[in-house]
């Protein structure tokens, strides 16, 4: 009906057995009643969202402050023998937060999409590159669609690649601004809000489009990230299946690997321009391996823009899926 519910059965009906001896006035008026069938329901479900930007960019820094007094609070008590355990554990922590690329504790991230269809979000990393056109061709050839996660310098340096990139159909992220690879876990807060800003406003002036979603370098992301995730309105990204094909350089076991992980709504981490230089190998047998196991692509805007896009299940004929 017009409510969304739908009954996929009809009513049990009433069914009387009568003794084949005899039966009293009183028995007659007993009715054995068969079980209904199971009823079906389907509620249509709101679509999640998906793109989540940091609501409290600094909710980290009263919580932390609050377990430090704690720690206090437990060393007068009790001691250091109590409170440098629990120091250890209030720093350990956000050291954790900050080398986990899938924690939540500092700021929204979005780890895969939630959909029970057979698709995947193809991610990749670190353009553009010498590698860009030929992913872009390898990507027509299958009909698949990806986000590349663009490097804002990188990028100002290849504004052809960029534009090539958005006019085949396919997503920007943003990836920071030059990439600093070993110590953007560690950046302080001016630092880190200018590597987020200028890749920003880069990648926005070569697109005329405003990026939203944003990969941490190496996919680590330390306190200071969120606030100027909120300030752009840019949402983390993170993965869940992965081949470290930045750095390992046989195709077959990195597609081997990513394989490990491969379910509906997978985000496929992948990279371009490696020192190696296979990174394109590794997404034609990846793409030839989506295909023989019946996944194809999506694009996160895709599933938030279809209107079939009810209780995890996403319309055919949404617009911009690709099949491999």
């Amino acid at each position: 009906g017009g409510d969304g519910v739908h009954v996929g059965a009809k009513a049990g009906f009433a069914k009387r057995e009568r003794s084949a001896i005899g039966e009293s006035p009183a028995s007659r008026k007993l009715t054995r009643w068969s079980a209904p069938p199971a009823v079906a329901y389907h509620r249509p479900m709101p679509t999640p969202r998906l793109h989540r930007p940091p609501k409290h960019p600094q909710a980290w820094a009263w919580l932390f402050g609050l377990s430090q007094m704690a720690v206090v609070a437990i060393w007068w008590l009790w001691g250091w023998k109590a409170g440098l355990p629990a120091l250890l554990a209030t720093h350990g922590t956000l050291v954790w937060a900050t080398l986990r690329p899938q924690s939540r504790l500092l700021s929204p991230v979005l780890t895969r999409l939630p959909i029970r269809e057979r698709v995947v979000w193809l991610a990749i990393d670190d353009g553009p590159s010498d590698d860009t056109r030929a992913m872009l061709d390898l990507l027509a050839e299958h009909g698949a669609k990806a986000t590349f996660f663009l490097v804002g310098a990188r990028a100002q340096a290849r504004p052809e690649l960029v534009a090539e990139i958005v006019r085949r159909g396919h997503g920007i992220g943003q990836h920071s601004h030059t990439h600093p690879q070993a110590w953007f876990w560690a950046l302080p807060p001016r630092t880190m809000r200018a590597q987020i800003d200028q890749a920003q406003a880069a990648l926005t002036f070569l697109t005329g489009t405003r990026p939203r979603w944003f990969r941490a370098v190496v996919g680590m992301s330390n306190p200071f990230v969120a606030a100027s995730l909120k300030r752009n309105g840019l949402a983390r990204v993170a993965w869940s299946a992965r081949g470290y094909d930045a750095v390992l350089r046989d195709p077959a076991r990195v597609v081997a690997r990513i394989e490990r992980d491969l379910e509906p709504g997978a985000i496929v981490l992948l990279h371009e321009g490696a020192a190696h230089g296979r990174n394109v190998e590794t997404l034609a047998t990846l793409l030839v391996r989506l295909k023989a196991l019946g996944l194809a692509t999506v694009l996160p805007e895709d599933l938030e823009a279809a209107s079939g896009y009810e209780d995890g299940r996403l319309s055919p004929a949404s617009p911009r899926s690709g099949s491999c």
